[in-house]
């Protein structure tokens, strides 16, 4: 077995570094397989996905797996060059917003064949677990959890200023007053209440769906217009003026990871994530971090979250071992022995049996997991419609143009370049 680290893994977590590299160059008798794994992560998730690799090739003599990782920005850009030099990894990590995308440009391998063999055994998945994988009738991902947008919040922060935390049903306007009242009490230098929300498009996407828009419409065109996007620049311009956020020169240095959010790096008390991320947050943070739901948009705001497939392990068109890659995915998200050192860092497990098994060896940051999916309630709202091809693409432009408007374009301007800049990549299909 043999891993490689991204050059900002390598950064964001040494440590990491170096108890998976003592892991070793793999076995030294001749392979009859290989399958090369790639994923995005933390320094926690790399850890953990480096145990089940030895797991898995000490139980399948003559298969060997190379692992490689990085951050989720620079991943897209490799996965894109690998694709597009004909060197995809076997098996890859696959997020709900690119699945579609890349199964239709013929990227992906279809699983049913391995379903129907039993190399691929997704016989404790929900059909609704099944389903989010499934590309214009055929199975093209298997998803390694079930999790959902969410704040990051220290709470240790809040309760040294004696403000009170964030609470489930708060509105975006009663939020900006309370991040505002910690950065004040605080009173640190380069700490503010908040993250600068206004890159992230999971908060865009529920701020939208609160007011009963959304980013895409079923038919993969955009579901909001100028005026929608001027709101969401123009709040979070209030919020800087206020102080309740982070200025732009600081949210600049997150690169949309764990380590280099705002959270992590001390500069705020809230950071805009996944659920599942908690376990790698709390990892790398002292303080004690808590899950709170997002703002709403008040009276008669409707859902804006919900419950999605963390992400998915997809197979590789090209792969030259589609069977062993196919018993890879079975056993990372069935075997007892891999899924208990997985716990739900990539989401709350999709198998019953699973679930069941995890449940008594849970620790509070995966109990917590649990209950905030199961208790989103009436904050939840159904799955939205596939994205279209180009949304990875237009949620990079969402981040540089928020950070644009940080930096002095005006909200209305950084909206209609949004607008047209996505309406032009959507078109490109």
């Amino acid at each position: 077995m043999t891993i490689r680290i991204g050059r900002r893994s390598l950064l964001a977590g040494a440590a990491t570094v170096a108890s998976i590299g003592a892991l070793g160059g793999g076995a030294a008798w001749a392979q009859d397989a290989r399958i090369r794994l790639m994923w995005w992560g933390s320094a926690n998730r790399n850890e953990r996905t480096a145990k089940v690799m030895e797991l898995f090739t000490a139980a399948n003599p003559g298969v060997s797996v190379e692992g490689e990782s990085s951050g989720f920005d620079d991943y897209w850009t490799r996965l894109a060059t690998q694709t597009a030099g004909g060197n995809a990894p076997d098996v890859m990590q696959m997020d709900y917003r690119y699945i579609f995308e890349y199964a239709r440009r013929g990227v992906l391998r279809p699983l049913d064949d391995a379903i129907a063999a039993g190399d691929l055994d997704l016989s404790g998945f929900s059909e609704d677990a099944i389903a989010s994988g499934v590309v214009d009738g055929n199975t093209y991902g298997v998803s390694l959890g079930a999790n959902s947008s969410t704040m990051i919040v220290n709470r240790q922060a809040f309760e040294e200023a004696g403000v009170a935390l964030p609470e489930r049903g708060i509105t975006w306007e009663q939020f900006a007053e309370r991040a505002a009242e910690l950065t004040e009490k605080a009173g640190k230098r380069g700490f503010h209440g908040s993250a600068d929300g206004g890159s992230q498009e999971p908060a865009f996407e529920c701020w939208l769906r609160q007011r009963g828009k959304a980013l895409y419409d079923a038919e993969g065109k955009l579901g909001f217009d100028a005026a929608d996007a001027t709101g969401w620049f123009a709040m979070w311009q209030a919020m800087r003026d206020s102080g309740a956020c982070v200025p732009a020169d600081l949210q600049a240095l997150d690169q949309l990871n764990i380590e280099t959010s705002m959270v992590s790096l001390g500069h705020a008390a809230v950071s805009f994530a996944h659920t599942n991320q908690i376990v790698g947050f709390q990892g790398i943070n002292q303080a004690p971090l808590v899950l709170v739901p997002y703002p709403t948009a008040g009276e008669g705001s409707k859902p804006g979250q919900y419950r999605k497939p963390s992400m998915f392990f997809s197979a590789s068109a090209k792969t030259g071992v589609p069977a062993e890659a196919a018993k890879f995915i079975s056993y990372f998200i069935n075997d007892p022995a891999a899924t208990e050192v997985l716990g739900v860092e990539r989401g709350v497990p999709e198998s019953a049996a699973v679930r069941e098994a995890l449940g008594n060896t849970l620790d509070e940051l995966g109990k917590a997991q649990i209950q905030f999916i199961e208790e989103l309630g009436d904050l939840a709202g159904p799955l939205p419609p596939p994205p279209p091809a180009g949304a990875g693409e237009i949620a990079f432009a969402l981040k540089r143009i928020n950070e644009e408007v940080g930096f002095g374009t005006a909200p209305e301007a950084g909206a209609e370049t949004l607008v047209s800049e996505a309406t032009a990549i959507l078109a490109r299909g």
